[in-house]
């Protein structure tokens, strides 16, 4: 009997001992998991900032298209308007010059549209 409980003294200061080491184990694996938690918050909100600034630039680069297309478009809009004004102009010349010529080539675009739409 002597031997056994020599053997359970023995075992539960082993046992003791192991618990001991697996509490130390558990807190640095808690400690390790507070940083990497803490470090991969970090990350991703550097990631979050990096995102967040290379959209910015596209937009930026986007609203800086946008206003030189508008720009663009203006431009073409008013040599467009110019371009009509002096056709309206040289037709009205042209219809105060030869009236009856000007009479002749309407009627005849106007048979032709007529044909081609009756056509159909």
């Amino acid at each position: 009997m002597l031997g056994r409980n020599e053997y359970s003294r023995a075992t539960s200061v082993h046992v003791g001992d192991i618990e001991r080491r697996l509490r130390s184990i558990e807190k640095r694996l808690e400690h390790a998991g507070g940083r990497a938690s803490a470090t991969a918050t970090q990350t991703a909100d550097q990631v979050g900032e990096v995102i967040v600034s290379a959209l910015s630039s596209i937009a930026e680069r986007f609203r800086g298209d946008a206003s030189g297309m508008a720009e663009e478009a203006a431009k073409l809009g008013s040599a467009a308007a110019k371009l009509g004004n002096n056709a309206l102009n040289r037709v009205s010349k042209e219809v105060e010059h030869r009236p009856l010529v000007t009479l002749a080539v309407a009627v005849g675009v106007g048979i032709l549209v007529g044909l081609a739409s009756h056509r159909r």
